[in-house]
Formats: structure tokens, C-alpha cells, sequence
């Protein structure tokens, strides 16, 4: 059991994971869950799992492990008796500010995380790991306990139902 001053990833170490993967974990939440307040907490919750890990985590793939948490918290929170009580449908998406953006490239990409949002979750993980967060087919296959076909197979078939989606898309966030 992790002790409550903390475990192996302390101080620097926790700092300097922090600083280099903090923003993909936010990221990942948000665009997995929509909500800004509660992607916010996501990543709380996470980064305190790191300061009470007791185990070991492989040099070079701590960005993974970071990710695999994050990814398991928010099928966590979907799957909670709160959300289903409490949320009626996915909430209005506002985009975490990138200073890189412009207004119709921030448009864009609104109306493409709302495509996303619709997607059932295994197809929504995989095309979020795969163009937002960069992992190959072989990281996501490790990350997500699928095999490498499985992940391949649903980044396929999510494509073609983002494809769908964003064809009947009219506009103003309806199908």
C-alpha cells in the first residue's frame, strides 16, 4: 500500500513528469470526457496515483503509463452511477486554449472534437491516442491490453464512422 508522504515518483522526479506529460493527460481527459472541470480533476487524480506509486514504471515509457491511468479513470467516471444519473447527454465543448490557434482553425477543431465525442468509447480512445497523442498501433495495442489487429481493426472502423458523422454534421452540433 503506498504510504501517504509518497512513493517512488517525488519531488523532482514527479515535478519533471509533471511538466513534460501534465498537458497530454489534461488533454486526453477533456477529449475524452469534454468537460473541462472534470478533465481537470482526471489529471489531479492522476498525477496523485504517480506520487503514490510504489512500483516501477520502464524508463521511456512513463508518458504511456500516465496515459493508460488516465484513459482507465475516465471509463471509471462514465461507468459511475453519477454520471449515468446525473448527465443527460455530452456536454457543450470548449476548446483548452492553444495560442497556435486561429479563429477557423479553432472552429475546426471544436467541431471535430463534438465528431469525436459521439463515437462510441473503443473507437474515441484509439483515434485520440492514435492523431492526438501520437502513440503507434503497437503503444496503443500495449497501453489498452488489446492486441495490435484489435487496435488497427477499431482506428479503421472509427475513421469511417468519423467520416459519417462529420458528412451529416449540419452545422450547429446536431446529426
Amino acid at each position: 500500500m503506498p504510504s501517504e508522504t509518497g512513493g517512488k515518483y517525488t519531488g523532482s522526479v514527479f515535478d519533471e513528469l509533471y511538466t513534460l506529460y501534465g498537458n497530454d493527460v489534461l488533454r486526453t481527459a477533456y477529449y475524452y470526457l469534454g468537460e473541462k472541470q472534470r478533465a481537470e480533476d482526471i489529471c489531479q487524480d492522476v498525477f496523485t496515483k504517480l506520487f503514490l506509486y510504489t512500483g516501477d514504471i520502464t524508463p521511456g515509457k512513463e508518458r504511456a503509463w500516465l496515459l493508460r491511468v488516465t484513459i482507465n479513470a475516465c471509463r471509471d467516471y462514465w461507468r459511475s452511477s453519477w454520471a449515468k444519473r446525473v448527465l443527460l447527454g455530452p456536454p457543450m465543448m470548449e476548446l483548452l486554449p492553444d495560442e497556435r490557434d486561429i479563429f477557423e482553425e479553432r472552429q475546426e477543431r471544436e467541431e471535430l472534437a463534438k465528431a469525436i465525442l459521439t463515437l462510441p468509447a473503443q473507437f474515441r480512445e484509439i483515434i485520440l491516442l492514435y492523431y492526438y497523442q501520437n502513440f503507434t498501433l503497437q503503444e496503443i495495442a500495449s497501453i489498452l491490453g488489446i492486441s495490435e489487429g484489435t487496435v488497427a481493426s477499431r482506428l479503421a472502423r472509427g475513421r469511417y464512422k468519423l467520416e459519417a458523422v462529420l458528412k451529416d454534421w449540419n452545422g450547429d452540433g446536431a446529426k
